[in-house]
Order: structure tokens, then sequence, then C-alpha cells
């Protein structure tokens, strides 16, 4: 077979330079016959081999036959269902045949820009740093981001929490909302646990939240990142550009610097829009509702009878109680940043703390250590018994 190189220079010093087929054989030790071949082909000589056929062959109409019914069916599941019809080949050769038909069952998605009118929607998300949050006291613990992005002007706002419970999640909401300073038509989220109850439903705590502000909800569906693509790229750029080199003091530290660089990336240009989204934002406020001026309870709320041992316990921490309350019956008030109780019957404040996310601490107020101090002497004064103080004449007397 003539090489390509050699299927070239046949044909330049046949066609260019005019040398006879008779002389070209003589010079190359090729026949006639080969040399009047190469000059006939139009097309550098490929070197192509005849397929010998697949071992997956007898078995691809079962497997078209598997997809039409189910196009997601695993490549293991579709190899143990072919093995009875005599199937011994490996996993690859039947990954690599299903990765190419696959997409023939399956149907085909397309996709659309999508333009978000002002004051549309807000996407949220939640983004778990890398890095475990400094809480104070030598301590440290994993927290998380509620992401919000507005659609139209791509503002962005964050907000720590440290659970992904339903109440820190809503707290996480309210926060970004007051940080971005208006209401969207919709909020749309994820199926996040805490916020989506069920079907594509609300759980009760985040309708009544919607419900206080008066928006919409919408929940994508599974599997469906794309769908909330604003939030995603927003959230991406805070993962490399916010965490990397930092250094926080604590949760409170953590707050300040993400509002802060959130305030400069609303403030650049954005790569897509061409514009900086502090300035759409200012025309999305415009159309946007403004936020209520109460301020919409998520709070954790239970009561309870105060002990003898007057402490609330919460996430493994123990919080002092006023003890001349003890049996009383208080309303307990779980803040995203304060804990306070107050008692039913009278109104009497029962405590207020600073919320602790270290764990496993005792927190007693000043005012708290005093009054049980004060009754414990008192109980001591009522039990002490009556003790005869003698003369010390009568010690001296008796050493003499």
């Amino acid at each position: 077979m003539v090489g390509v190189e050699h299927w070239a220079e046949l044909r330049r010093e046949h066609f260019v330079r005019g040398v006879s087929i008779k002389e070209l054989s003589r010079r190359t030790g090729l026949s006639r016959n080969t040399i009047r071949s190469a000059l006939r082909s139009a097309d550098p000589p490929r070197y192509s081999r005849a397929s010998g056929g697949s071992k997956l062959d007898p078995f691809k109409p079962e497997i078209a036959r598997l997809l039409d019914k189910d196009p997601d069916l695993p490549g293991v599941r579709v190899g143990e269902l072919i093995e009875p019809l005599g199937w011994e080949g490996g996993k690859t050769i039947l990954d690599d045949y299903l990765r190419e038909v696959r997409p023939l069952f399956q149907t085909a998605r397309t996709t659309q820009r999508t333009i978000y009118r002002p004051g549309e929607i807000c996407q949220f998300d939640v983004w778990e740093p890398k890095h475990e949050i400094p809480v104070g006291h030598g301590q440290t613990r994993n927290g998380y981001v509620v992401v919000a992005c507005l659609g139209y002007s791509r503002a962005g706002a964050g907000a720590l929490i440290f659970s992904k419970q339903t109440p820190d999640l809503l707290a996480g909401i309210r926060r970004c909302l007051w940080q971005l300073g208006g209401l969207p038509d919709t909020l749309v989220w994820d199926r996040q646990a805490g916020v989506h109850g069920h079907d594509g439903r609300p759980s009760e705590e985040f309708a009544a939240l919607c419900g206080q502000l008066k928006v919409d909800w919408h929940f994508c569906r599974p599997r469906d990142p794309q769908a909330k693509g604003v939030v995603e790229r927003f959230q991406g750029y805070a993962e490399t550009n916010f965490e990397p080199g930092r250094l926080f003091a604590n949760e409170l530290d953590f707050q300040d610097q993400l509002d802060a660089w959130a305030t400069k990336v609303n403030a650049r240009t954005h790569k897509t829009l061409r514009a900086r989204p502090c300035d759409r934002l200012d025309e999305e406020l415009e159309l946007m509702a403004g936020l209520p001026e109460t301020v919409p309870d998520t709070d954790r709320r239970w009561v309870l009878r105060i002990a003898p041992d007057p402490y609330v316990r919460f996430d493994t921490n123990d919080y002092s109680m006023d003890p001349d309350l003890v049996g009383q019956r208080v309303e307990v008030r779980i803040g995203d940043r304060e804990i306070t109780a107050v008692a039913l019957d009278t109104g009497q404040l029962a405590c207020r703390h600073a919320r602790s996310f270290a764990r496993h601490r005792t927190i007693t107020a000043l005012e708290h250590a005093r009054a049980l101090k004060r009754r414990r002497d008192g109980d001591r004064a009522e039990v002490q018994p009556a003790v005869q103080t003698r003369s010390l004449a009568v010690y001296d007397a008796l050493i003499a």
C-alpha cells in the first residue's frame, strides 16, 4: 500500500514535473497499476480494516427494548437482564454502548434564555462553607448560608445560620429580604427540607411566612439546578471569592464580612448584564413591594414550668431563669440572636440572653446568680438551730 507521503510524491512528479508512469515505475520499483491507482485517487490513502463486529451485536435488540421501556435503566441492571441470554462481556463495553444509544430513547430537553421582569422573583439556596465557623470559647461549628439573588438586578445577599431546621431557614430568608430592601412577587426554592413540604407544596411554617409577606412561592422540579441558575452562579462566586483566604473571629464577624462582600459585589459590573446590580436594584425596588413595618415572627416558641433548678436548655446550652418565678409557667422564645422567656400569668420577664452558638455551656445572668444566693442564704437562716453562747470565763476556769 502506498503511504500518504509516497502518494503525494508520485502525484507531484507526474502532474507537476511531467514524469511518465513508466519512469516512475522504474524509479520507485512499484508496478504501473499501483502507480495508476495512486494517480487516479483524489484523496490521500487511509488505512482501514473491516469491522469484526461486537460482542453486543446479538443483544442490541434486547437492549433497545429495555431502553424503550425505561430510558434511565442503569447499566448494571441492563447487564443483569441480558445475562440469561448469554451475555458474558465486561461492564466497560456495555457502558460505552449505552452512553452512545441512551439519548436516542430519552426525550430531548430544550432550554431557552429566561428574561426576568423587575421584582418578579428572588431565588434562594443554602450554601455550606468548607471550614467551620468560630463561635467563641475555643469552639468551631458547621455553618450554613442562606443565599438570595434577585432575578432582574442580580443583586445578592446572604445570612449565616447554624442548622437547616425550618426556623433558622426562615430567619435566613427574612434577613436576606431585609438586606435587599424589598419584596419580590415570588420566592423560588429547590425542594429544600424545612421549606418544601411534599409534592411541590410548602411547609406550614414557610407558607405562613409567605402569607405574612404577601408573596408567592415556587419550587423547582427535582434535580433541576438550572431552573435557579441566577442564585447558583452567585453562590458559586461566593464559594470561590468570599471564603478563601479569610479569617473570622466569630459568627458576627462572619456575617459582617459577608454583608460587606455582598455590597462590594453588587457594585461591580455584572458580566452578563453589562451593568451594576446595585443600579438595577434601585430600578427594581421601585416596582417591588415595600418591607412590612412588623417583622415576621420566625422564632421558636414553647411553654414550660420553671423547675426548682431554674434553667432552660436549648441546643445543648443551659440558660438561667429568674429563681423567684420557680413553679410558674413561662413562654420561651428562641430568636436567631436572642433567647427570652416571659411569665404567662404576670408578664414578668423570666430571662433575656444572647444566644450562644458554642456548645455545652451554662449561661447564668448576674441578677439570677444573686437571686439564687439570696434564696440559698435565706433558706439556711430559716433552718439554722439556736446554739447557746457561753462566756469565755468558763473556759478560763477549766484551764486553770
